[in-house]
């Protein structure tokens, strides 16, 4: 009997360990430690132009460093606000450890809009930021074409936000 005694509370240990283990990991979602993509070689001439992505958000990032915004939805938990911007400011290409990233600043908003939610019947605009900052990370698919994209909503989940470029050459509107 003893040995089992033993037996059994080796099973306990080990069960307290695993259930500590999972709590310990259990907020580690993919964009949580996400170090990018390893791209370096990209150059701001092949990211500046217009992208777009299917909720009707467009993008123009200007050779000179400044950007128009429409209907740019917030990253990571901000994108449950349910607030998109639209407006004008600046961004940069830079070479991060893990790959390079594009940093877009909206300094001057022109529009915040709700995006439209099959739960919500408030059509008031809703509480916005007057500025923001977005890191997309900047990647390639697998026709070797520019993506762009960040993590929204929960992080467990690891949904992306995808901007791919744009169809049209129209810029956004003010």
């Amino acid at each position: 009997m003893a040995g089992g005694s033993k037996l059994r509370a080796r099973g306990v240990i080990v069960g307290v360990l695993l259930a500590v283990l999972t709590v310990l990991t259990a907020c580690a979602g993919p964009s949580q430690y996400y170090e990018g993509t390893g791209l370096h070689d990209i150059t701001t001439a092949e990211v500046a132009g217009g992208w777009e992505n299917v909720e009707g958000t467009r993008v123009v990032l200007r050779e000179n460093g400044t950007a128009l915004l429409e209907k740019l939805d917030g990253q990571d938990f901000d994108f449950d606000e349910g607030w998109r911007l639209s407006g004008t400011g600046t961004w940069q290409l830079r070479d991060d450890e893990g790959g390079q990233v594009v940093r877009l600043s909206l300094t001057a908003g022109t529009r915040a809009e709700r995006r439209p939610l099959a739960t919500t019947t408030d059509a008031s605009p809703p509480e916005s930021p007057s500025t923001y900052a977005w890191t997309f990370y900047v990647d390639r698919d697998q026709h070797d074409e520019l993506k762009l994209f960040f993590f929204y909503g929960d992080p467990d989940i690891g949904n992306t936000y995808v901007m791919t470029r744009a169809t049209t050459t129209a810029p956004p509107s003010k």
